[in-house]
């Protein structure tokens, strides 16, 4: 194992977690960082996406979503934007305002309500305007000393693959790492992720590294990839899903140890407790309410960390004998006590599953048609009436 270089910062243990919207706030990336420190590794743990023109307006939900926890080193932020100059403007409040220390561009995001606005997956197709965006991005935090990464796909689909003009682009722009999630836009999470353009991409893209992402469901898939394409490092998302000690995992793994994780119930639910426990802190002063016809009882930060938490049960208990009765009860927890008396129910003693508790975990979805603007695909180029659309069209919200 080779340490990660991005820019100045020396990322010990070759692994970034991907940016997963209402996933990876600042709770589960500590999660994931005390997990890997326990193995002796440090990673790059990114922020949700968060859009440009939100960040630059000031909206509530986007400045929450770059908080970071007093040690973490670096502070990483994910951007998404589909013009230049906000982009660019973004980066450079960001920065004078002292708020990261790295900064990702989104170009690999496949959800329909970003495509169709000629973001995330999409927008590589457009040669020049990624160029552009990419440029202002690098401009913006050279000053500062802060490195611009790349994230993206293969392209829209099988017709329209972009990852290697990209990769070339970015290099020659100044990005300090380049990652490829091994699927189209249209494959979505779906089938299996193709390895083997992530190799393609490191032979094309010389000067700088290459991350590779899909499917690293284990600290062996993590090996597998690295030893198959060449790639530097690999970024991991749905594959942590309910198990933060995948990160121990591949700290071990990467440094050549067979120590992995197989955890029994009753690790499981204190890493659960832990999880619920960070979540709380991450809500502690925040005064905006969800919606809700209980405002009150929504401004309660246990109330909030209990309900955010709720969707992690389903991954958490992967594998393991937990009755649906339970399963549902805990899916409507509200506070700690909750939790810790339905916990208090379980056998904490019940062996790891095995392969049962392994292997794809979230949402994969089926390969669909990309929503995108009209012509979108008729050039590789960009008009003067295009872009002007798409800077009306900049997200104003954040999460992807």
């Amino acid at each position: 194992m080779r340490a990660l270089q991005v820019g100045p910062h020396r990322i010990a243990t070759p692994v970034v977690l991907a940016p997963m919207a209402g996933i990876t706030n600042t709770a589960f990336r500590r999660l994931c960082r005390e997990q890997m420190a326990a193995e002796g590794g440090q990673g790059l743990f990114v922020s949700e996406m968060v859009t440009s023109r939100a960040l630059i307006e000031r909206n509530d939900e986007s400045m929450r979503l770059i908080q970071h926890d007093p040690d973490e080193n670096p502070r990483s932020v994910q951007l998404y934007g589909v013009d230049p100059g906000t982009v660019g403007a973004c980066v450079s409040m960001l920065l004078s305002e002292d708020r990261a220390d790295h900064i990702d561009l989104n170009f690999g995001c496949p959800v329909q309500k970003v495509t169709r606005k000629g973001g995330g997956a999409a927008l590589p197709w457009k040669a020049g305007l990624f160029a552009a965006i990419v440029s202002a991005a690098v401009k913006a935090a050279t000053p500062y000393g802060v490195p611009v990464t790349v994230k993206m796909r293969k392209g829209i689909d099988a017709d329209h693959l972009s990852y290697l003009d990209a990769g070339r682009i970015a290099e020659a722009e100044g990005v300090a790492t380049v990652a490829l999630h091994g699927r189209t836009a249209a494959e979505y999470y779906s089938g299996q992720a193709d390895w083997s353009a992530i190799g393609r991409l490191k032979e094309a893209v010389t000067s700088i590294p290459v991350l590779g992402n899909g499917d690293i469901w284990s600290a062996d898939d993590a090996v597998r990839m690295m030893a198959e394409t060449g790639a530097d490092g690999v970024v991991v998302g749905r594959g942590c899903l309910g198990r933060p000690w995948l990160f121990a995992d591949l700290a071990a793994g990467l440094q050549g140890r067979d120590t992995r994780r197989q955890p029994p119930l009753g690790y499981v639910l204190a890493t659960m407790r832990r999880h619920i426990e960070l979540l709380i802190e991450h809500y502690e002063g925040y005064e905006k309410p969800f919606k809700s016809t209980d405002r009150d009882a929504d401004r309660n930060s246990e109330n909030r960390a209990c309900r955010d938490f709720r969707k992690h049960i389903a991954w958490y208990f992967k594998g393991y004998v937990v009755g649906k009765e339970t399963r549902a009860a805990l899916a409507m927890i509200s506070s700690l006590a909750e939790f810790d008396d339905l916990a208090g129910q379980l056998d904490g003693s019940q062996p790891y599953p095995g392969e049962g508790a392994e292997g794809p975990r979230g949402r994969a979805g089926s390969p669909r048609p990309v929503s995108l603007p009209p012509g979108w695909l008729d050039s590789r180029e960009i008009d003067g009436e295009l872009a002007g659309m798409l800077r009306e069209a900049e997200l104003s919200v954040s999460g992807g």
